[in-house]
């Protein structure tokens, strides 16, 4: 919550949670790595449809991010 929603620094969390930076950064990959094992139990056989992004789609986004890019 405090690295990903609140967007406080590694060295902030660590402060405030009385950790050491490194044990901030491996509570954040452990978790980050628990939510995605969620997300694709939730997704079932599905999964690859439920996250896909190839093809068509993928190539209007593209265009639409480079057409952004030019507007700066």
């Amino acid at each position: 919550m405090m690295r990903d929603i609140e967007e406080l620094s590694t060295a902030e969390t660590a402060d405030a949670l009385d950790l050491t930076e490194e044990n901030v950064k491996l509570r954040l990959h452990r978790a980050l790595a628990l939510l995605r094992k969620e997300l694709y139990a939730r997704a079932g056989s599905n999964r690859s449809a439920a996250f896909a992004f190839m093809g068509t789609r993928r190539d209007r986004v593209v265009v639409k991010v480079f057409e952004r890019l030019a507007d700066v």
